[in-house]
């Protein structure tokens, strides 16, 4: 195994974060495994203990690694990564991952646009939206909880397919998402929620509120987002 460079800019525990990454993306720890204890991993990459407890608490902090009181320290399922910078369908995200993306569409509906929806939407008292929600899964696993409201001007949506990637639906008809502004909150998930994403009742949720807008500087959706804290990270 190639000795870590003490000479090189890059301190050492940032090094030996990237080679235990580096072996957990090869499958030399696979997700669930328990990685070596401390002491044995000082003595494989010739780093003090400190250096490989900074390390090992950095991929923990970055959800990499978990601890587990009396166990061990083992790999986690991995993250998806989102930069909120830039629009991303959910599906680039996925793949951007590693991971397969599917969508589990649960309704299609008009209804009555409320008061946010008529500022965010432009809209006026009496107007309508045409409502989804719909469940994101990464390799088959539910993680996000998704509710979006567009204005009747997309109401050809009802008929559209929208099992994929909605943003793909919108490109075949000329409009593409921008930009957006976003509220990141926490929530607990209520009983009908944690059902559909198969979690606790009660579990953290992220909440992200999501104003996106099209290629000409139109509001094109608004976005609900409840998202599993243990399967997402984001970049801000």
């Amino acid at each position: 195994m190639k000795k870590l460079q003490a000479e090189s800019s890059s301190p050492l525990y940032h090094q030996l974060m990237q080679r235990i990454s580096d072996d957990i993306e090869n499958g030399t720890y696979p997700v669930g495994s328990r990685i070596p204890p401390e002491n044995e991993l000082g003595e494989i990459y010739q780093v003090s203990r400190v250096t490989v407890r900074r390390a090992l608490a950095e991929l923990t902090a970055e959800g990499l690694l978990e601890r587990k009181q009396g166990k061990g320290t083992f790999v986690c399922t991995p993250r998806i990564r989102q930069d909120l910078k830039s629009i991303h369908s959910f599906h680039d995200s996925c793949k951007q991952n590693g991971l397969a993306a599917g969508t589990r569409v649960i309704q299609i509906r008009e209804i009555e646009a409320d008061a946010q929806d008529r500022a965010e939407l432009k809209l006026r008292e009496g107007d309508k939206v045409v409502e989804t929600l719909r469940v994101r899964l990464a390799d088959g696993e539910p993680v996000v909880l998704e509710r979006n409201h567009f204005s009747m001007a997309y109401a050809y949506l009802e008929n559209e397919n929208l099992a994929g990637s909605l943003y793909q639906v919108l490109r075949e008809y000329g409009i593409e998402a921008r930009q957006a502004t976003h509220d990141l909150s926490l929530a607990f998930a209520t009983e009908a929620q944690a059902r559909l994403l198969e979690i606790e009742t009660g579990s953290p949720l992220m909440r992200l509120h999501e104003v996106v807008y099209d290629q000409k500087g139109r509001p094109l959706h608004n976005s609900l987002q409840l998202i599993r804290g243990d399967r997402f990270v984001f970049r801000i």
